[in-house]
């Protein structure tokens, strides 16, 4: 099964997270240069607070706290040791470029917590053999929104329909560091079916996934009742279609790869169309 993280610094909608079955909620403290890189993107701004972690972290019984703090900056150790200091349990590092950018971030948490890397541009890519070698790195996320930006690609998923993320996916597998890459949305849903975003995890041996934001966005009218079934039912769809996928054999993936890509390319030749 996915370990699934779901993005809230809302008390409530946390211990719903927790209840269901999620294995990370994620306090979101990333904001420098995020709004111009992702301008006209609907993409999640969040604007969290180091207090949010030691507000939540005492409400969830089985969930951790996850935390992304900002890029590489000269506030980045106070930072780091701040959100440890709160509770923070994994500590993840966005949009690095550099190989020193990694190895401070490393040093700065200092064994305090679990690190994970974003990698979402170019350069990250770039430098990823020499990355996998730096002590003290224990998870990779792939960033599909700024990774494709960076590509000057139009979808989102462009880096996994071409084969780049499965490239990515083989480097760190074989070093035998976890791994994953993007958000899913409800099962039915999404630009790009859940269903087939889910086979391509499998595919890939990804251990790990983002809840995006559509997964859970009700109306601030909706009761508070309706919101814990929705999430609870929802998640439990997604558990169910992973069993589903754990029996499939190499030929429904191979096959299921193949549709993901057409429905991949035709999405991203409409984004194309609309902005000539």
């Amino acid at each position: 099964m996915l370990e699934l993280m779901y993005i809230t610094n809302n008390p409530d909608i946390a211990m719903i997270a927790d209840e269901a079955g999620v294995d990370r909620v994620w306090i979101d403290l990333e904001y420098k240069d995020k709004e111009k890189r992702q301008k006209g993107l609907d993409t999640v701004k969040s604007h969290h607070s180091v207090s949010d972690i030691s507000k939540i972290k005492p409400l969830l019984k089985q969930a951790k706290i996850q935390v992304r703090v900002n890029h590489m900056n000269e506030s980045s150790k106070e930072e780091i040791d701040s959100v440890i200091a709160a509770g923070a349990e994994y500590v993840m590092l966005p949009y690095y470029k550099t190989l020193d950018e990694v190895q401070k971030f490393v040093d700065f948490v200092d064994g305090r917590a679990t690190t994970i890397l974003l990698l979402e541009t170019k350069e990250a890519v770039h430098i990823l053999d020499e990355t996998l070698k730096i002590p003290g790195v224990d998870e990779i996320h792939i960033g599909l929104n700024d990774l494709h930006l960076s590509l000057h690609q139009d979808f989102m998923f462009e880096p996994v329909a071409n084969g780049m993320v499965e490239d990515i996916c083989k480097k760190i597998e074989a070093v035998g560091k976890p791994y994953g890459f993007g958000g899913i949305a409800r099962l039915h849903e999404g630009m790009v079916p859940t269903e087939m975003v889910l086979a391509e995890h499998y595919r890939f041996g990804s251990t790990r996934a983002i809840l995006s934001r559509s997964f859970c966005n009700p109306p601030e009218d909706e009761p508070f009742s309706e919101i814990r079934e929705n999430f609870i039912k929802d998640l439990a769809n997604i558990r169910n279609y992973e069993k589903e996928l754990s029996g499939k054999d190499e030929q429904f993936f191979v096959d299921a790869h193949e549709e993901f890509q057409k429905a991949v390319y035709k999405v991203a030749e409409i984004i194309r169309s609309k902005k000539q």
